[in-house]
């Protein structure tokens, strides 16, 4: 346990940032109609960095090395940031085109990815409970996507490529240096992320002229709520372990389903589950394999 952990208040932390993310979510869909993922994907990013700026700024581990801005790691800090982008596009893409809560539980595979990918880019043994794990949760993520069946749609891979580029965002986040302060990564990224949504929002048709103040508040939203839900997520991570929080991380999968329900008339439940049982089931016993692990 860390000197400074509060686990507690980092779990209500987490929860808080999983409601924003929905909550940002919500908002891309209802814009999807008159505005592209790539421009959505742009403006959350551009409006997303006053919190990663804020954070940058009140960190105690950036302050105590000198608020130097330049890392060692900058090619890989920038490479996160890219991948950020394609992650995004993806997931803001499949929003508006499936059911809400479907879009987002696939996205929870992640958890399977990391697994997977923790091998190549980080030497991790993986032993028999945690595959055994993934096979569970893949089987899950089968059962939601439908391949071959009558309802599938293609647009169903997309969740699923964005769950895959935000494992290897997580897992290459394990490989910078111990002394470069998490808020500072973020900032890269952010920054990254912004400029390539920018530029793939050119080349993909341009920008669509804002129709209304109200949709630019809602654009604002979109990226504050963003924002500050990777925020709360840095902060919560600095509170306590990581294995802590995960377990309830899986609450998103309800939290979508009553959203979509609630704001869109919603309620894919022959699509979602079991399905989406089995993929929560998948990451929670990688999350038990972990914390057995190291105990």
């Amino acid at each position: 346990m860390r000197p400074t952990d509060r686990t507690g208040l980092a779990i209500v932390l987490s929860l808080v940032a999983l409601t924003l993310f929905d909550a940002m979510g919500l908002i891309i869909k209802h814009l999807s109609d008159g505005y592209s993922a790539a421009e959505l994907s742009a403006w959350r990013n551009l409006f997303g960095l006053v919190p990663s700026v804020i954070v940058l700024w009140f960190s105690k581990a950036w302050r105590a090395g000198g608020k130097r801005l330049k890392i060692r790691q900058w090619k890989l800090a920038f490479f996160r940031g890219a991948i950020v982008t394609f992650a995004q596009l993806s997931f803001y893409m499949s929003l508006g085109l499936m059911a809400f809560a479907t879009a987002s539980t696939i996205t929870y595979a992640s958890a399977l990815f990391t697994t997977a990918l923790a091998i190549p880019l980080l030497g991790e043994r993986v032993g028999w409970a945690r595959w055994c794990a993934v096979l569970v949760g893949f089987v899950g993520v089968i059962m939601v996507v439908q391949p071959g069946g009558a309802g599938f749609n293609i647009y169903a891979l997309l969740p699923l490529a964005a769950a895959a580029f935000y494992a290897l965002v997580g897992v290459t986040a394990r490989l910078f240096d111990d002394d470069v302060p998490s808020p500072l990564v973020n900032l890269y990224s952010s920054v990254t992320a912004a400029i390539g949504a920018f530029i793939i929002a050119y080349f993909w048709g341009g920008f669509s002229p804002i129709a209304s103040a109200t949709d630019l508040w809602w654009i604002m939203a979109m990226g504050g709520f963003g924002g500050t839900a990777v925020l709360f997520l840095i902060v919560s991570y600095r509170m306590t372990e990581q294995s802590n929080l995960a377990p309830f991380s899986y609450f998103g999968i309800p939290l979508a389903f009553g959203m979509g329900w609630l704001f869109f008339d919603e309620a894919p439940w022959r699509t979602l589950f079991p399905g989406a049982i089995l993929i929560a089931a998948g990451g929670l016993l990688i999350v038990w394999r972990e914390r057995s692990r190291h105990k």
